[in-house]
């Protein structure tokens, strides 16, 4: 039979602190013998539109982001 899990104020305030925030992504409670004893938080980025792999670029696309390039080269 499982034991009882044991929370205590400062736990319950460490998966409120992972929790705040996360837009996308997990938080995980590890638990051993009826205590908690790890926290971990994976935080996902997510970005509207279809990614510049999936698309083949114009030619004049392909000028303009060359250009960007050198640019920050030059600012780097």
């Amino acid at each position: 039979m499982a034991k009882p899990l044991e929370v205590d104020q400062q736990w319950l305030e460490r998966i409120v602190e992972q929790v705040s925030g996360l837009n996308y992504g997990s938080v995980t409670i590890t638990v051993h013998d009826g205590r908690i004893v790890q926290i971990d938080r994976t935080e996902r980025t997510r970005y509207d539109g279809p990614s510049q792999r999936q698309q083949v670029p114009s030619e004049s696309k392909q000028r303009e982001n060359k250009s960007a390039s050198d640019a920050l080269r030059i600012v780097q």
